[in-house]
């Protein structure tokens, strides 16, 4: 499972990546200044204007059917009336994940699938009704229509007010004048009128209208931070439904894994040892026959066999060494980890300060995480110095891997990286790789904590 450290050369990311174009000098303007023109801003504002209408039709939809399938429950039709409401309000809550998506960049999963045990009508109609996910859709129906509306009116306002202020100086003279003056009149009767129609007045107004410009894109990111809220919180799969998803995930990454070791293991012994022993059974046999009429001739290819059997035992520990060592078993992850760094190409310092042992699974995990990236320093990093740390936070065991090579390791998919981090998620740990393209290289893997029995 090597990875190039490599790779990622030959990218531009300097600080002219993007040249001298409008993008460009838009980035480099204080976000303050930046967020009222951001098209992230217009699709936010976007979102809560339509919510309104949306909202008005789910609202509608939601009491109108609950009500009638209620009322109908003394008779059969009120079941499929409920039935149909609910369908209704996953269809609903379809397009709400699809407005999310595109207008606020939220990525929210379909719920969990209806679990329809037999053919027909009743059987569809019980699945719906005992469904959890329809349920949390009939009640984001209810509850997003009072906040579409005041997220309407809030972001409305500061929006039209904002806007209009700040453009005052351009259009206040489309106003009658009376009497001498004109421009907008904000407050009076006929014998006390405020109008806005000299140069401080225009420039204080444009100036309030700017201050009100900058500041509702934030508002309006805050609006939006509730509608992303329940989008999520009950638009989208359950806690219980993720986590069932998410550990059938991590079987098949075991099962694959456990596999994938087999054959390893396999073609090891296959082509390894298993072929040395037969090479040196067909010596041995050679041997016995020219014992006595060639003794010299036979000890010479006895000697040889020794050397063989010499050999295939080294693979055979080698071997037993990749799969679980003993030394593991025996002493734990500072010596292990210490035999692993001795055979590394390049001078490995090696840190381990753990308050006990952690159980046989997880101690295996980490030492097979350090065994698979030292390995990477070895073959392609071009370092002459690699460390090797290893602690406790918590209820999580740290690794860490530094070395002083080129950098450019990339976890993207297909590389030992990303099988590596596969492993690490299938007990739900992670990998961190920090590679710039001119090194220091530092990967970090995070491994929950279960104690050993005993220990």
């Amino acid at each position: 499972m090597a990875t190039e450290y490599g790779q990622g050369y030959g990218r531009d990311s300097g600080p002219g990546f993007l040249g001298e174009g409008v993008e460009g000098r838009r980035n480099r303007l204080p976000a303050a200044l930046r967020a009222p023109i951001e098209a992230r801003s217009w699709k936010e504002f976007g979102y809560l204007m339509l919510s309104l209408p949306v909202g008005i039709l789910m609202f509608t939809f939601a009491v109108t059917m609950v009500s009638l399938g209620a009322g109908l429950l003394i008779t059969f039709l009120g079941i499929p009336v409920l039935a149909a409401a609910l369908a209704g309000c996953r269809g609903f809550g379809a397009l709400e994940r699809a407005r999310a998506r595109g207008l606020l960049g939220l990525e929210v999963a379909a719920p969990e699938p209806l679990r329809v045990r037999k053919q027909g009508a009743m059987a569809w109609m019980g699945a719906m009704l005992k469904s959890g996910a329809s349920w949390r859709h009939l009640l984001y129906a209810v509850l997003h229509f009072p906040w579409a509306v005041f997220a309407f009116a809030v972001a409305i306002n500061f929006w039209a007010y904002g806007w209009a202020m700040l453009t005052y100086p351009l259009w206040f003279w489309l106003f009658p004048v009376y009497g001498g003056q004109g421009g907008l009149q904000l407050y009076g009767d006929e014998a006390h009128r405020i109008y806005l129609d000299n140069p401080f007045e225009i420039t204080v107004t444009a100036m309030l209208g700017l201050l009100l410009t900058m500041a509702t894109p934030w508002i309006v990111r805050a609006l939006t931070l509730v509608d992303r809220l329940l989008v999520h919180g009950l638009l989208g799969p359950s806690r219980l439904a993720t986590r069932v998803v998410e550990l059938e995930s991590d079987r098949g990454v075991v099962i694959d894994t456990a596999a994938a070791d087999l054959r390893r293991i396999e073609r090891d012994l296959h082509d390894g040892a298993q072929a040395r022993l037969v090479a040196l059974a067909m010596d041995l046999g050679l041997a016995k026959e020219k014992l006595t009429e060639d003794p010299e001739a036979a000890a010479r290819m006895v000697g040889e066999a020794h050397g063989e059997v010499k050999t295939a035992l080294q693979e055979l520990r080698d071997l037993a060494r990749g799969i679980h060592p003993a030394v593991l078993t025996d002493r734990g992850l500072d010596a292990a980890l210490s035999a692993v760094a001795s055979r590394c190409t390049v001078p490995v310092q090696v840190e381990v300060d753990l308050p006990s042992r952690p159980a046989p699974a997880i101690e295996g995990i980490a030492y097979f995480t350090v065994s698979e990236l030292l390995q990477n320093v070895s073959k392609h990093s071009r370092a002459t110095r690699a460390y090797v740390d290893v602690w406790r936070v918590d209820n999580r065991l740290m690794l860490q891997v530094v070395d002083n090579g080129i950098g450019g390791a990339d976890a993207s998919g297909g590389s030992g990286l990303a099988g590596l981090a596969e492993r690490l998620d299938a007990v739900d740990g992670i990998l961190v790789v920090d590679s710039p393209a001119a090194g220091p290289t530092r990967i970090t893997a995070e491994l929950p904590w279960r104690v050993a029995s005993g220990g």
